[in-house]
């Protein structure tokens, strides 16, 4: 560990020197593997300490038997009107972006899609989607659920747009990130709103590369379910801002293997360049550290008017044993 340390610093002075050389944006250094990858970035650069020295980031794995019922959780709401944006190859990642003046509005006077409701006490607003995913199917997803991860993972972030007038204001302060973490499970038909995303991904193979999408619908990607676990936690890329409230739902959507393989031909470098594929672009479970995981879920309520009550134990939706035998 000393030398990993050792070559840590080494690294960082070097990158240090190339910033005064030549200019390049700290968004070029950090990956997801080696020793620009998760365990450094908060060497490589000194504003992301948060990275390294936080005590509450993200992602986590979920342990259902520690889960912490909170019967003031409410259902989560996303509005359902159809948005239009940027899907995009950043070399990190695949993000879609709700259209802004940077981008040709083709409905008009496009209207936000706002996020109330669950465990927020504020409206945020959304601002876009990322989508972590493995090269193998055993992982790619950042949150796991009893130590076991998913293909992939679709994040929708908004910011709070009551008390700050950006994403990037947001991203710094309290309260100000809401992201909605949905697990991404293989089977044979894909959700639809998915779909509209993976059929643009061979127009976006390499970093730098994006392409419009009309009328994306948020609340379509979402599983159908009300149950949910939330938790305080950070951004899951550098600078890791602790500023962002966690909802993650209690239910996959689907995601074919096709749509898979078009994932993972997605490449990090130029079509003259290219580098690695985009693929793993996840990072690792960080440590919980007493945070509680609030949990809309009543496990002792075996029925609700007659009917059985959904819960983690009996529907089994995250229980690793049930994904493994299905």
């Amino acid at each position: 560990m000393e030398v990993l340390q050792i070559l840590g610093f080494s690294f960082l002075i070097l990158m240090l020197r190339t910033q005064v050389l030549f200019a390049v944006s700290w968004e070029e250094w950090w990956t997801y593997d080696g020793i620009s990858g998760p365990a450094f970035w908060g060497l490589i650069n000194p504003e992301w300490s948060l990275c390294n020295k936080g005590r509450r980031q993200s992602p986590v794995n979920l342990e259902p038997q520690r889960l912490l019922f909170d019967p003031n959780l409410r259902p989560l709401h996303v509005d359902k009107h159809r948005i239009s944006g940027l899907i995009s190859n950043t070399g990190h990642s695949v993000i879609f972006t709700a259209g802004n003046e940077t981008v040709a509005n083709y409905d008009g006077s496009q209207i936000p899609v706002n996020i109330t409701g669950g465990p927020l006490s504020y409206r945020y607003r959304f601002h876009e989607i990322h989508i972590h995913f493995g090269l193998h199917d055993q992982f790619g997803s950042e949150h796991s659920v009893e130590g076991y991860t998913f293909p992939a993972e679709i994040q929708i972030f908004g910011y709070n747009s009551q008390l700050y007038t950006n994403f990037s204001e947001a991203l710094n302060r309290a309260q100000g990130i809401v992201g909605v973490a949905v697990l991404l499970q293989l089977g044979d038909l894909s959700n639809a709103e998915l779909r509209m995303l993976t059929d643009q991904l061979e127009r976006i193979r390499f970093g730098g590369d994006e392409v419009i999408i009309k009328r994306l619908s948020i609340r379509g990607l979402l599983p159908d379910t009300d149950h949910y676990m939330t938790y305080d936690g950070s951004t899951t890329a550098p600078a890791c801002h602790e500023t962002v409230t966690w909802i993650v739902l209690n239910k996959p959507i689907y995601i074919t293997k096709q749509q898979l393989h078009a994932l993972r031909r997605l490449m990090q470098g130029t079509p003259d360049h290219p580098k690695a594929p985009l693929g793993n672009n996840y990072r690792p479970p960080q440590p919980l550290l007493h945070r509680p995981v609030r949990t809309n879920i009543d496990f002792k309520t075996s029925k609700v008017n007659g009917k059985a009550c959904p819960t983690m134990y009996r529907e089994v939706h995250y229980k690793a044993t049930s994904w493994k035998q299905h």
